[in-house]
């Protein structure tokens, strides 16, 4: 055999214990909420199809208690990624944590207010001396509720906000004890699967509210970039997926997610909604990336009604190094 056909062919047989020898990174990803839910198909998509594998990555998903639980776990130590809100890191990093966001999915808000129509709320301002549902008092959808209110000059006493879990939001709109909700997408499509006639309020219609967002602490950052850089570029690959055919990345995404079996069609539906609802994003933006001015924005807003109570450079809130 030809010296050079030898080396060749010597290359290529070894090729494959290379990659068997590389040893891939290992990355903790917290949910902020139950990992089943449709707000969370992107980052199981990526699992399914090999995206975090073609990046090196062995990505192991745990589940927080919220998006500033998870910061928090994040900032100790506990979490090498998590996910939280665009907003979430201005909320946690004035009180000493040092995270920091460094993908926003999507750009528009994750929530909405969607109302009964027989309430007749035809705009933010309309939500005065109605009971409105939000998941809990520390959520940023709440947040992001009061941020829409005091754009329109409406206080939080003005109407009665009511606390009551992400069960309780669709149940008590269903059952017609709430006029109003602070609504992610597949909340809005069980109501109208329901048979609930709605109205629909986008916040971000007159509140910057942002969608989810990965979070990192800064040690993280600096110590393992392309950890942190390879798990948003598979993250992004899965949901331009679900934006380009929702219904092959709905049927991969229901194939590993055994809560979701048989719901192939729904879920499908779902992710069109997110993506034209949440994910949707104007140039030059790119889909990933925080705009500074926005957060801005945001911060001060959250400042005037006392979400938070100090307020920290808006360039250590998010980093867009991460997004190419």
């Amino acid at each position: 055999m030809p010296i050079t056909r030898r080396l060749v062919l010597g290359s290529v047989l070894a090729a494959p214990a290379i990659r068997m020898a590389r040893a891939d990174q290992a990355v903790s990803y917290l949910f902020p909420a139950p990992s089943f839910l449709p707000a969370f198909a992107p980052h199981h998509l990526a699992l399914k199809r090999g995206y975090y594998a073609a990046q090196g990555l062995t990505v192991n998903f745990q589940t927080g208690k919220g998006g500033a639980d998870v910061a928090k776990q994040v900032a100790v130590g506990n979490g090498d990624l998590g996910g939280g809100a665009g907003e979430t890191s201005m909320i946690v990093r004035a009180n000493g944590l040092p995270v920091r966001g460094v993908a926003l999915l999507g750009g528009k808000s994750l929530y909405q207010i969607v109302a009964r129509k027989p309430a007749g709320v035809t705009s933010i301002a309309g939500l005065r001396g109605k009971k409105v549902g939000v998941i809990g008092y520390q959520d940023t959808g709440y947040y992001s509720l009061l941020g829409a209110l005091a754009t329109v000059g409406v206080k939080k006493t003005d109407l009665e906000i009511q606390a009551v879990g992400p069960a309780g939001v669709t149940q008590l709109m269903i059952s017609g004890s709430l006029d109003a909700i602070v609504s992610v997408p597949e909340w809005s499509i069980v109501l109208e699967t329901a048979g609930v006639p709605l109205d629909y309020l986008p916040l971000d219609a007159v509140f910057p509210a942002m969608a989810q967002a990965v979070l990192a602490s800064d040690d993280i950052i600096q110590k393992r970039p392309q950890a942190v850089r390879g798990f948003i570029t598979a993250l992004l690959h899965a949901m331009h997926d679900f934006m380009d055919d929702p219904v092959s990345a709905a049927k991969d995404y229901v194939a590993a997610v055994p809560q979701q079996a048989g719901k192939e069609a729904e879920i499908a539906t779902i992710l069109r909604r997110y993506t034209t609802d949440v994910y949707a994003t104007t140039p030059p933006t790119k889909l990933g990336q925080f705009d500074p001015k926005r957060l801005k924005i945001v911060q001060d807003r959250f400042m005037e009604t006392g979400v938070i109570q100090t307020a920290v450079p808006v360039e250590e809130l998010y980093t867009n190094a991460f997004v190419g």
